[in-house]
């Protein structure tokens, strides 16, 4: 029970990530959350929903367990809509659909970033988070208004995935998730 709060704060924490090299506050580029293609959308993306859409294959894939809701709204008009799940001895996923563009993400300037494509949809990974950045990794994929974002947690204490590579087990997850998004979407 004690590693699993330990995951759940450092989700929170990997969150929490996106906005923290930011020494002005909690938007997710310029002032009120504004970027230099438009502003931030109001809502998140609608037509894929991760607590419901994910598909059990994948999640069984992964051997993730334990669904809990988990939105949040930070200043500027952030938003994130989506559910996380834990690995036994392994890494912590949050999946959620969110405001927050992959250029609004490229900007940031955040360390290790990688641009690939999955499924035609333009993807970044980074690591966001200062206080232990190997131990966590935020993948983005393109979706209409905004991205989806799968944010993994795994300190190197996880006795299954702790010795791995979080931005190869985020992309991972990433590639398996990210083509169940309609295209529409």
């Amino acid at each position: 029970m004690r590693q699993l709060v330990f995951l759940a704060i450092s989700a929170a924490l990997a969150l929490a990530g996106c906005s923290s090299s930011d020494a002005g506050g909690d938007q997710p580029t310029g002032p009120n959350g504004a970027s230099s293609t438009g502003s931030l959308p109001p809502d998140v993306p609608s037509g894929y929903r991760p607590c419901d859409d994910v598909p059990k294959s994948v999640l069984d894939s992964e051997k993730l367990l334990d669904k809990t809701p988990d939105d949040s709204d930070a200043a500027g008009g952030v938003k994130w809509r989506g559910c996380m799940w834990v690995q036994t001895d392994g890494y912590a996923a949050t999946i959620q659909s969110t405001n927050i563009s992959v250029d609004m993400v490229r900007k940031k300037s955040f360390r290790d970033a990688h641009e690939f494509t999955i499924s035609g949809r333009q993807s970044i990974s980074t690591r966001q988070v200062d206080d232990h950045p190997e131990a966590a990794c935020t993948v983005n994929a393109e979706m209409k208004g905004g991205s989806l974002e799968i944010n993994l947690s795994n300190p190197a204490s996880n006795r299954n995935t702790g010795s791995l590579n979080t931005c190869d087990l985020a992309r991972t997850l990433a590639e398996k998730v990210v083509p169940t998004i309609p295209a529409n979407a």
